[in-house]
């Protein structure tokens, strides 16, 4: 690991005046995923700003839903009794990610901030846009068994690792940033980007920003809903595919219904003419199986990806059914 300093600013504007004094300073709050990429030598920051002495740890009710705030631990989050009460799809989310150790020191911004876990992207000595743009994506002709099979470009097919952003984005958060312009909002999808011909950046974020919190709006999303992850393994494992579901039911007929997956993208990806089209129509298998071959519709293999085009309109329909409470 390269050596770098070391600096623990308990002001919010020290924090953002210390990452701009720096073009190679890095936020750090939890660690999970920025310190295994400096002992790969995959990222090299001369200093690290630890965030942790901020106040940005509170989960709290506002007028219109709830504030998560961007230091609170994923574990915190998970077991918040707001959140299971009123966002069950984002505590099931979290509950099934990583482990519970490392649910314990990761953070609400670090997940949302955390890299692809492509094998080209974490092995310095081989090709990866992300990593070195311009010398090439090593998974397009490489070993891309995890990959994607939406939003992809011919500079990068990797994937979005999170649990928790899957459930954010069909839930329609918010991100409040702030930086030397001040504070912003970001819809959620809008907040990671698709690779296009800039796979290095993952996010949306711009120069010296710092997520302070994220917003949930109240929705009647509180019953029926369920997080799908299918993974090689219990427990520590990324997804293969995993779905969000969300439905609104109202004496078996759908009223309104949020959809999006997670191992098929880039990004988080929101189905949303899937949830249109889920709308007004009876809870039955069928309806679900119409509605996962509608989200599938442009999706696209790679040589080792091709059981995601199987494996993930049966997720889809799984995950409904599961939520509809037929399963």
């Amino acid at each position: 690991m390269k050596n770098f300093q070391y600096v623990r600013p308990t002001q919010q504007q020290a924090a953002l005046e210390t990452l701009a004094q720096d073009d190679k300073a890095m936020f750090i709050a939890g660690g999970t995923n920025l310190i295994d990429l400096m002992k790969r030598n995959v990222v090299l920051p001369e200093k690290l700003v630890d965030i942790n002495r901020l106040p940005l740890r509170k989960i709290e009710p506002t007028s219109k839903g709830v504030r998560i705030g961007a230091l609170a631990s994923n574990s915190e989050v998970a077991e918040h009794p707001l959140i299971r009460e009123k966002f069950p799809l984002l505590s099931q989310a979290l509950i099934s990610g990583a482990s519970a150790q490392l649910r314990n020191m990761a953070t609400v911004g670090g997940n949302m901030m955390q890299r692809t876990r492509c094998y080209y992207f974490y092995d310095a000595a081989l090709p990866c846009n992300k990593r070195q743009p311009g010398s090439g994506c090593g998974a397009l002709q490489g070993i891309n068994s995890k990959h994607a099979i939406f939003g992809f470009s011919d500079k990068c097919i990797a994937v979005h690792p999170s649990d928790m952003c899957v459930a954010l984005v069909a839930l329609e958060a918010t991100v409040l940033v702030t930086g030397p312009k001040g504070e912003r909002q970001v819809p959620f999808k809008d907040f990671h980007r698709l690779p296009g011909e800039h796979p290095e950046r993952d996010t949306n974020l711009e120069k010296n920003e710092l997520i302070l919190a994220v917003d949930i709006p109240a929705s009647s999303f509180t019953q029926n809903v369920h997080y799908l992850k299918v993974r090689e393994r219990a427990s520590y494992a990324f997804a293969l595919v995993s779905v969000a579901a969300a439905l609104d039911l109202d004496k078996g007929t759908i009223r309104n219904a949020r959809l999006a997956m997670g191992g098929v993208a880039h990004k988080p990806w929101r189905l949303m003419e899937a949830e249109k089209a889920l709308v007004g129509k009876p809870v039955s298998e069928e309806t679900f199986q119409q509605t996962a071959a509608l989200a599938m519709q442009g999706a696209k293999a790679f040589e080792h990806n091709a059981y995601k085009l199987k494996l993930a309109p049966n997720a889809i329909t799984q995950a409904l059914k599961t939520a509809a409470g037929l399963s």
